[in-house]
């Protein structure tokens, strides 16, 4: 029988991190990214973890791949040289935005820049009504005398926009072919395929955001294509997506923005799959890699998913200060919280934390890499939470000295503060931040914290999930098996995938079963052909939803329906689903309203993989600890001894008692004095508060 070698890999901002799974047995490693050129750093860890199972590149049989890269070239205004064409009158959409202010009362607000300049903006005369039908003929002349300016101006992509093409996308397919004709080369984004739904200013912003990635994109999956091909590899190749799916090369290429969350939905769907294996009803999931922090509310091994994220927010992660995209997505909230989040005090003499992040070049200051600034990593060296030798798995040696010259720099001489309590503020300022992001994010959603359990992963989570669960009231802390590089194997569990969604409004009281019919069946096709593509004989699950709304309300309810065909006397079964809903959302309903349904979503997915149910561990075995590590200790402002334990010398049922050190190659658990900690039969590490 034929052995199953699968390997998963995620770029991060600050480290890349490689999983191979050879017939369950896990290998893994963290290399630093390489900014230049991401398939340089992957290949170099590939390399190391293929060399170290004994594995050559031809036997692998999956390969799974998530990166930031489109959301960095987002962040850092370092995509394409991008033009928009839409209906005349329009070209102000993406500025004007939803004309509001996030920030009310601030003199000085900071909206997001369009990605597309006033300049490179242009129009021609078309209309459609909100029915798709025809008012003003597209102007082919006014479409085909854009090339010059186009070409004078240098741009590389187009994204084509018209008002209401999510009803009817003639318009914007015949433009795109005189462009296409015109401009050999230019890569050419409609909005009706990207983001065919009603609301024009996200449907355009998502166009663009797509046009503005689609050729860094397309060239880096190309090189990347081909060097993994170089290198030997002839599997299967997926990427992750921000709805917590995998896709083939091709479909990311022509839709790099459903990429923009790429890592983080690999971290969920780990998560999700645990919660479901150990039983665990509502998980709060908690990741923290080197440049941000990831929360996630998981209910019945599910996470919340969404249709709208905002990249780059700009007003220290408030609601509304990014660039919208509608895209399917798994909803978290993520800030910059991260190893390498820099540390400074403000103009009130307050430590600060992040957004900013040292990242991978030049790294925090204790990387010996040319960075000055302090950051968290630099802290958590500073209290001996982090060991100077064997960081990364042995890839990198750190420098405590540095790291404490520059928190005594930049926090502890403003301050007035010895390097330890400066290093010690740094690391509660960043804590205090995680912990009011998950309380905030909680009662967005109407969900509650108490009684979750904490899934902490990524190579900073399980250093700091005990003092994050303490000041969010969490009594369990779960850190998984390879939790250093936990989002990279919950790609290995997440299903190839694809999610189609079209505007069709209409009534119920006006219910057009016909219509409904057909714009699912499309959907369904759709999706299926996109997923055939990675998985040509695998069993598919489909799902519908519907976007509903009481008539007059601004904004829509997602309401589950079965995927089987509608007839005209179908309405009231919808209604009663809606208001179901509703009812759960907002603890009642409105009577004697029609309600309106906008949008329709069809999801295809092969299964999820299996996980085998893990139990409890057995009886208790005492730890033996491998030394003792001075740590920090708040309550008396000394360094104080605690255990030391490697992880993989823990067998199940091995217990420790906090404070300790649980050491291993990607990363660190710190038990605090308020918790003792267990290793389950699966290998998991479980921190359990102690009495209170």
């Amino acid at each position: 029988m034929a052995r199953s070698v699968r390997l998963a890999f995620d770029i991060g901002g600050t480290f890349t991190d490689i999983v191979l799974d050879l017939d369950g047995r896990m290998v893994s490693t963290k290399v630093l990214t390489t900014p230049d050129a991401p398939e340089r750093g992957a290949l170099e860890g590939i390399a190391a973890v293929l060399a170290e199972a004994g594995v050559t590149p031809p036997e692998l049989t999956l390969l799974v791949h998530g990166t930031t890269l489109a959301t960095n070239a987002i962040i850092e205004r370092k995509g394409a040289k991008t033009a928009l064409v839409t209906t005349a009158g329009f070209r102000d959409s993406l500025e004007m935005a939803y004309e509001n202010r996030f920030e009310q009362y601030d003199m000085y607000i900071e909206k997001p820049a369009p990605l597309v300049p006033r300049r490179l903006r242009f129009t021609v005369q078309e209309r459609l009504n909100a029915r798709g039908q025809p008012l003003v003929p597209l102007d082919e002349a006014a479409v085909a005398a854009l090339a010059a300016p186009l070409r004078e101006a240098g741009i590389e992509a187009v994204a084509v926009g018209f008002l209401h093409s999510y009803a009817n996308d003639a318009h914007e397919r015949r433009a795109a072919a005189l462009l296409a004709e015109a401009l050999p080369g230019v890569r050419i984004t409609l909005s009706s395929e990207v983001c065919p739904e009603i609301r024009e200013y996200e449907r355009l912003s998502t166009a663009v955001a797509n046009a503005y990635v689609q050729p860094l994109m397309a060239s880096y999956l190309v090189a990347l294509e081909r060097a993994l091909g170089a290198f030997g590899v002839a599997c299967p190749m997926f990427l992750m997506t921000s709805g917590g799916g995998l896709t083939t090369f091709e479909t990311a290429a022509r839709f790099p923005i459903r990429l923009v969350e790429s890592g983080p939905a690999g971290g969920a769907i780990l998560a999700a799959s645990l919660a479901g294996e150990l039983g665990l009803g509502r998980i709060l999931s908690f990741d923290m890699g080197g440049t941000t922090a990831k929360i996630c509310l998981i209910d019945e091994a599910a996470p919340q998913k969404s249709r709208f994220f905002e990249v780059d927010r700009r007003y220290r992660f408030v609601k509304g200060s990014g660039l919208p995209v509608r895209i399917p997505v798994i909803e978290m909230v993520e800030i910059g919280a991260g190893g390498g989040s820099i540390a400074a005090v403000d103009a009130t003499r307050r430590i600060v934390v992040g957004p900013d992040s040292a990242g991978a070049a030049p790294g925090p200051a204790c990387y010996g890499r040319g960075g000055t600034e302090p950051t968290v990593t630099d802290a958590d060296v500073v209290l001996g939470r982090i060991a100077a030798d064997g960081f990364a798995g042995g890839r990198l040696t750190l420098d405590a000295t540095a790291a404490a010259a520059a928190i005594g720099r930049s926090v502890g001489t403003p301050l007035g503060l010895d390097v330890a309590t400066a290093a010690y503020g740094v690391a509660e300022i960043v804590e205090e931040n995680m912990a009011s992001a998950a309380r905030v994010h909680a009662v967005e959603r109407g969900k509650s914290l108490e009684g979750r359990v904490m899934i902490a992963f990524g190579g900073a989570a399980p250093l700091h999930a005990a003092r994050v669960a303490e000041k969010l009231g969490i009594d369990t802390v779960l850190v998984p098996a390879s939790a250093g590089v936990g989002s990279a194997v919950g790609f290995l569990r997440a299903p190839i995938a694809f999610e189609g969604v079209r505007s069709l409004y209409l009534r119920l009281s006006a219910f057009d079963a016909g219509a409904v019919n057909a714009a699912v069946e499309a959907l369904v096709a759709e999706a299926t052909a996109e997923v055939r593509r990675g998985a040509p004989d695998a069993p598919l699950i489909a799902t519908l939803t519907a976007d509903m709304r009481y008539r007059g309300q601004g904004h829509e309810v997602v309401v589950p329906l079965p995927l089987e065909p509608f007839e005209p006397g179908h309405a009231p079964t919808l209604r009663a689903a809606f208001e179901a809903r509703y009812a759960a959302l907002y603890g009642r309903t409105i009577p004697g309203l029609d309600i309106e349904v906008l949008t329709w979503t069809v999801s295809v997915s092969t299964p999820v993989v299996p996980v085998v149910p893990a139990t409890e561990a057995g009886p208790a075995i005492d730890a033996r600890s491998v030394g003792t590590r001075p740590i920090h200790d708040p309550a008396t402002e000394r360094f104080v001894g605690v255990p030391l334990y490697d992880r993989a010398a823990l067998a199940p049922g091995a217990r420790v008692t906090g404070p300790s050190v649980i050491a291993e190659a990607q990363t660190t658990t710190i038990v605090t004095r308020g918790f003792d900690a267990a290793v389950d039969r699966a290998g998991h590490l479980r921190l359990t508060r102690k009495e209170r």
